[in-house]
């Protein structure tokens, strides 16, 4: 018998052609996670189509063969992305620190069990890189993904930092780091 709780839902690593709906789930997902952090107007600018380009040039022409795009689906429908590849911060170790620069569910489908079938694809991928840590970084303020993540067994490591997000100074996003042993 099958019904809600036994719905089709998975995660895989995306392809070229899962661009538009990643863009469209970024979308969403920026716009509901970002009002009150950033201008409205940089919300508002968001085009689906230009950041489908950008998606499938990143799906199909990686800049490491360890950076990689997984989906969470519902059915045939993606209701997440992350992405992963080697640890860029200068105090990381690029060959054992992994980094999940990007976790985001849709927020119409957020509290479905998406974001921890993503994250568990996350650790699994990683560590199948042969990576033994995992780091992300976090809007200071987002308190529900810091919680998410903490529940999953991640910890803030005590770096942060602050990202120019214009060039100019006018839009700002202070960030923490959370880290998680792969092991």
């Amino acid at each position: 018998m099958t019904g809600p709780a036994s719905a089709d839902v998975s995660c895989r690593v995306a392809w070229g052609d899962d661009a538009p709906a990643i863009a469209a789930v970024q979308v969403r997902a920026w716009r509901a996670s970002y009002a009150g952090i950033l201008p409205p107007d940089l919300l508002d600018s968001m085009s689906v189509d230009e950041l489908a380009e950008h998606w499938r040039t990143s799906l199909t022409r990686p800049p490491d063969a360890r950076n990689r795009v997984l989906v969470a689906l519902e059915r045939n429908l993606v209701t997440g992305f992350a992405l992963t590849g080697p640890a860029a911060d200068p105090d990381c170790d690029p060959l054992a620190d992994g980094e999940v620069t990007d976790l985001t569910v849709d927020p119409h489908k957020r509290g479905q069990g998406h974001g921890s079938r993503l994250v568990q694809a996350v650790v699994d991928t990683l560590r199948a890189d042969r990576f033994t840590r995992a780091v992300t970084w976090l809007a200071a303020q987002d308190d529900a993904a810091r919680s998410f993540l903490t529940e999953a067994g991640w910890a803030p490591d005590g770096a942060h930092r602050t990202l120019d997000l214009t060039g100019d100074g006018t839009v700002q996003v202070k960030q923490v780091r959370l880290h998680t042993a792969l092991g």
